[in-house]
């Protein structure tokens, strides 16, 4: 393990942040220090695991010897032993995340599509069921976009996830997420079938260079929405960036003015240029899976039922937790992210629903 992580370069180089860290002059530049606070939580969440297997694993042959003697530590060696395994398997998984940008924050983008209001309440759901992950693992969130229905729910919404490993983890909920309940805005209490998209790209930094011309790019500028009442925006702050060769848009009204907006639209457009470019990389890769679900009808990676019964089934790998309400709240959403880098690595989970 400390081969494959590289350990040693690792540790060297958390040492040399924190002594960067300790200029007086560190937090002058905002935004380069906090890239450089997330390098080290990167860094520290493989160091942390590998540290902390090192010096239980001593604590454990000395566990050994005192269960030969007394049998009643033999409980306490078992309970000991799974703890490692766990933190082992954790780490073998981050080893799967070995992408040019796994390392990277995240932007998740996620829009409402077939399936009417309930639709734009389902999208409104997934913003907060990753939201729930998102702060349950230490990520910090950033709102870039948000667009409210003037029924329910949410047209559409993007966030920026920052945090070790990020990208990695969430890169693979990129697709068609489908619910099936009965409609709360149905009167008759019909089943309804709704669809929301998930789009995800890395933050890319603006050291790494991302070709596009702007010549290429179109820019169109409108009113933010809002609430209503006397917080309407009455100017053409929102601005919406359209990649004309690869018809990419993104879009950003949350930010205070138009330059805000215009600058964080630029970085999400950097993103999803990011994201072309390194799904053309995999397009062999990606033939060793059963699918690769993109956004549109019929083409769904995950699917989360609240009628006949509560359960969450992905179509990709097979995996399965029968409590929705678990999912939605993000403390079993991981399992799913875990399952599909299981799935890259060739170790898919056999299907036991």
């Amino acid at each position: 393990m400390e081969t494959l992580f590289d350990y040693a370069s690792k540790q060297e180089e958390i040492k040399k942040i924190e002594v960067k860290m300790g200029d007086p002059g560190f937090w002058d530049d905002n935004e380069s220090a906090q890239k450089t606070v997330s390098e080290l939580k990167s860094l520290k969440a493989i160091v942390g695991p590998m540290d902390e297997l090192t010096s239980s694993v001593e604590d454990l042959a000395a566990l050994f010897e005192m269960a030969e003697e007394d049998e009643s530590i033999a409980e306490e060696v078992t309970s000991e032993i799974v703890r490692l395994e766990k933190i082992l398997e954790e780490l073998e998984l981050k080893a799967l995340l070995n992408g040019p940008n796994d390392s990277a924050g995240a932007i998740l983008s996620i829009n409402a599509r077939d399936g009417g209001t309930d639709a734009n309440d389902w999208a409104d759901m997934m913003l907060r069921m990753y939201s729930a992950w998102a702060v349950s693992e230490g990520y910090s969130i950033d709102l870039l976009d948000r667009q409210e229905n003037e029924e329910a729910g949410i047209n559409h919404a993007s966030i920026a996830v920052r945090g070790p490993m990020a990208y990695g983890y969430l890169k693979g909920e990129e697709g068609m997420h489908r619910l099936v309940r009965i409609s709360p805005f149905n009167s008759e209490g019909k089943r309804q079938t709704s669809f929301a998209a998930i789009s995800v790209s890395p933050e890319i930094d603006d050291s790494i260079e991302i070709d596009i011309e702007e010549k290429d790019v179109r820019e169109d500028r409108y009113r933010a929405g809002g609430a209503g009442g006397q917080h309407v925006n009455k100017t053409d702050s929102a601005i919406r960036l359209t990649h004309i060769p690869t018809n990419t848009v993104v879009q950003c009204q949350n930010e205070r003015s138009q330059h805000q907006n215009r600058a964080t639209a630029w970085k999400m457009l950097r993103a999803k240029m990011a994201r072309i470019e390194e799904e053309r990389r995999e397009a062999e890769e990606a033939k060793k899976y059963e699918t690769q679900a993109r956004t549109g009808f019929g083409s769904q990676i995950r699917n989360y039922f609240l009628h006949p019964d509560q359960r969450v089934k992905d179509s990709r790998t097979g995996h399965y937790v029968g409590n929705f309400n678990s999912v939605l709240d993000g403390s079993e959403l991981q399992g799913f992210f875990d399952a599909f880098l299981r799935l890259k690595a060739g170790k898919v989970e056999k299907d036991s629903s």
